[in-house]
């Protein structure tokens, strides 16, 4: 399932696990208000209509959702994920019975209004550094279970994925660095740990200004350094000192108006946890037909 749906990156993430938990949580025991107004044996059909415009995501797990409720839906796509959408745009039309329609339509929007908010919004900043090297990536500032989902539609706008969480990169942070007793004993401490667990994990460093990138550079050993909460001019002098020896990463209050500036700058990647974190659901509807 999960490298079905999910192929550009991997994730342990459950997808059947999730969409059953969550209609779960929605049903109870029983659409009381279906069961009670639709008869059994109705059948229907509805549409997915765009009422917004942007880019969007959760088509393939829509379906996937609607085949989970009943097998028995028709559902037929016109517009794939990553696709640009206008008002007016029909994304899909689902067919059967109404009962199912109706159980399925709210996780439905509630899964692809989020995630093409997301997409949205990653698009907008990847087209904004179009020309330059730079590649947008998102953070773990995801919603708690949700985090397969929401970098799922960092994929489908068009950015990358950071590290997954915990488990597949060792970032050394501020406070990573304070509780180790410097940066140095951080670094030492990291790649004497790889060998110790005969792990292959990247090593990525935060430096909080040009003298921490400088000491990063003496000791080496790592393979990318985040300048994190760097200004334009700062981001240039660190750039000019890594001279190509490890990627680089920009992080740290980086928003639509200020993205274009720090990718000309000549960085690899740029983090911004807003674009799961902090973003505006698109407005889709599934309204019967």
């Amino acid at each position: 399932m999960s490298k079905k749906l999910l192929p550009e990156f991997k994730y342990n993430f459950n997808i059947q696990h999730f969409i059953k938990t969550a209609l779960a949580e929605d049903m109870g025991d029983g659409d009381h208000t279906s069961l009670a107004c639709i008869p059994n044996s109705a059948n229907g059909k509805a549409q997915l209509l765009v009422k917004e415009n942007g880019i969007i995501a959760g088509v393939d797990l829509a379906k996937e959702i609607f085949k989970t409720v009943d097998k028995s839906l028709k559902v037929s796509v016109f517009i794939k994920d990553g696709s640009k959408i206008k008002i007016g745009d029909v994304v899909l039309t689902v067919e059967g019975k109404s009962q199912s329609i109706l159980l399925a339509e709210r996780l439905v929007l509630n899964c692809m209004q989020r995630m093409s908010g997301i997409a949205t919004k990653t698009n907008k900043l990847v087209e904004l550094c179009k020309g330059t090297k730079a590649k947008v990536i998102d953070t773990r500032k995801t919603t708690p279970n949700l985090r397969g989902l929401e970098k799922w539609a960092v994929v489908i706008g068009g950015g990358a994925n950071h590290r997954i969480g915990l488990y597949d990169m060792i970032l050394i942070k501020d406070n990573h660095i304070d509780y180790a007793g410097g940066i140095k004993q951080a670094i030492i401490a990291a790649n004497n740990y790889l060998k110790t667990k005969n792990k292959k994990l990247k090593i990525e460093v935060e430096a909080r200004n040009l003298n921490e990138v400088k000491q990063i550079l003496e000791i080496g050993k790592v393979n990318r350094i985040m300048l994190d909460n760097f200004s334009i001019n700062e981001i240039k002098n660190a750039v000019k000192l890594i001279n190509r020896k490890y990627e680089i990463e920009a992080s740290g209050g980086i928003t639509e108006q200020s993205i274009r500036s720090y990718a000309k700058c000549g960085v690899d990647f740029i983090s911004v946890g807003a674009i799961t974190h902090h973003i505006k659901s698109l407005d889709l509807s599934l309204k019967a037909v």
